[in-house]
């Protein structure tokens, strides 16, 4: 919403780069429950299972600078921030069977943003979340890695997320300063949880969005931003979401 009604267009992308984790029929669903509640994205949907060639331009650009090593580590070794504190960027494991590729990040390192919703942040990077992850043990690209490039092309301006994903923004702005990208504006909505603070979703038990109330489910969502109510004679998703749209005050959504 806040985007579009700055006259920009709207995207939709799928982050499927972990197919192990893939839920059968779970793109299907999230495209029906967007076009139950009048949501269309703007031209096709962009998939990250079909990036695969920009990924490893990136991997190849930050291995030629000399910013990424092999680790051996594992769950039980890494620190509890997940990253390499066990000395792997000083030692060459290439040779090694089955290690991750993980990005030289300096203790020193500052990252500061201005987020469009949460506004000026900053990051100790390099204490709280270094040397992380770009491609996994099987070989999978890692989400920070996949994002940061799929955010910085051309045509994309904002990205807008819950803020469940604010720890990702340094991570992936710092690998966009290494590949020589420009980073977009970042926007961190918040997200909805149960009684004990969890996150609403699969993975907590909460139930699916009911399609069939679009308008409740709408009227929710505005109201948990803090948004102007929409008058009563807005009887379509559709309405709705002009009236919303024409209204829209990013200044009332909650920090």
């Amino acid at each position: 919403m806040w985007t579009v009604s700055l006259g920009g267009k709207w995207q939709l992308r799928i982050d499927d780069i972990d197919p192990p984790r893939a839920m059968h029929g779970a793109v299907e669903s999230i495209t029906r429950c967007l076009q139950a509640h009048g949501l269309h994205p703007d031209g096709q949907i962009h998939y990250q299972s079909n990036h695969h060639l920009r990924y490893d331009d990136a991997l190849k650009k930050l291995h030629e600078q000399g910013d990424i090593f092999h680790c051996i580590c594992t769950r039980a070794t890494l620190s509890p921030d997940g990253s390499c504190r066990e000395g792997c960027a000083h030692v060459d494991h290439a040779k090694t069977m089955g290690t991750s590729l993980r990005v030289k990040v300096p203790e020193d390192t500052i990252i500061e943003v201005d987020d469009g919703l949460l506004g000026h942040m900053v990051w100790p990077l390099g204490e709280e979340m270094g040397n992380f992850i770009v491609r996994r043990r099987d070989g999978l690209y890692a989400y920070q890695l996949a994002a940061a490039v799929d955010d910085a092309l051309p045509n994309v301006t904002q990205v807008i997320r819950g803020r469940d994903l604010l720890d990702s923004t340094p991570r992936q702005i710092f690998l966009q300063q290494r590949l020589g990208l420009k980073s977009p504006q970042y926007g961190h909505l918040p997200v909805l949880t149960d009684d004990r603070g969890f996150k609403l979703s699969k993975q907590t038990g909460a139930p699916a969005l009911d399609i069939n109330q679009p308008l409740e489910n709408l009227r929710a969502a505005l109201a948990a931003l803090d948004q102007p109510n929409p008058p009563s004679h807005c009887a379509s998703a559709t309405e709705l979401l002009a009236w919303s749209l024409a209204h829209w005050d990013v200044r009332r959504v909650p920090r």
